[in-house]
């Protein structure tokens, strides 16, 4: 059984506990905020590069760049998994691992070599741990704010890659921050251009679509934009991991600011009761004692 000491020295270190849980909690709460904000920020932005991508798609010509046709027979794959750099936020980074490696271990069943570009320190280390030869670039320390260079710098390295013939096909880990209780990890192609993957606004029928003129051509426009939205679906990847990451950390330190206060409760009247047993058996001793005088 443990002494009163040893109880009193427990109370005192989950109290410190929920004391940190609970501050982190409140200073991700302020950062989801912010990040959901960045994320509702850049939507319309890529809801309008997206439409005037599906209507140049659509009419692409016969010199439609590379970016846009790829390549007969796919042989190697690039992955890029976006995680985090901290850890504390729950099942976040476990998930994507997860989706990760089973997309990985996919591609290498279908005869195919891949090449993992990890995003953030947690993706990195599993990926160390668990495919070290198939490594072949990491991001780390994006700081407190998501900044459009570092999309860039990644989404250069992806094209690089692509235009050079070091890689068949580019692919994207990322986690979707549907709600703050709810963090979706998700798999999409960013290279050749997907266009099936465009989600276009809604258009009235009854509305006349507006004929657009391109100059110089319309794939000379698109062999400009399509680098440009390369950069933003990054982008957009970094900016919902981050709000995403917020979130979970949010969600797991409510958790465990709550069971910490839970196990309060508990060693409390664990203490308590033991106090009160030692008491009891103090004057009992007391009582005895003066009985047998």
């Amino acid at each position: 059984m443990a002494t009163l000491k040893t109880l009193r020295t427990r109370i005192k270190s989950v109290k410190n506990t929920q004391q940190i849980t609970k501050t982190m909690k409140m200073v991700a709460a302020a950062k989801v905020r912010r990040a959901r904000a960045a994320v509702d920020g850049s939507r319309p932005y890529a809801a309008r590069l997206s439409q005037i991508l599906s209507d140049l798609t659509a009419n692409a010509g016969g010199d439609a760049p590379l970016l846009l046709t790829g390549r007969p027979n796919v042989k190697i794959v690039r992955l890029i998994a976006c995680g985090t750099d901290r850890g504390l936020c729950g099942s976040l980074n476990a998930n994507l691992i997860k989706l990760s490696t089973q997309w990985v271990r996919g591609q290498l069943a279908l005869g195919r070599t891949v090449q993992l570009v990890a995003v953030g320190r947690k993706m990195r280390d599993a990926f160390r741990q668990s495919f070290p030869h198939l490594l072949v670039a990491s991001h780390t320390d994006f700081g407190r704010n998501i900044e459009v260079s570092a999309a860039q710098k990644i989404a250069l390295e992806a094209r690089e890659a692509f235009e050079s013939g070091a890689a068949d096909e580019v692919h994207l880990v990322f986690s979707q921050c549907v709600s703050m209780l709810t963090q979706t990890p998700a798999a999409k192609q960013l290279l050749p251009f997907a266009v099936g993957a465009v989600k276009t606004a809604e258009v009235d029928l009854n509305t006349p679509k507006p004929v657009a003129s391109y100059e110089p051509s319309a794939d000379a426009v698109l062999e400009k934009l399509l680098p440009l939205n390369l950069t933003q679906q990054v982008f957009a990847a970094l900016l919902e991991t981050n709000a995403s990451e917020q979130a979970a950390r949010m969600t797991a330190m409510d958790s465990a600011t709550r069971n910490a206060g839970q196990m309060i409760k508990k060693l409390s009247i664990q203490y308590n009761r033991s106090r009160q047993a030692a008491i009891t058996k103090e004057l009992i001793e007391i009582i005895s004692g003066a009985e047998a005088l």
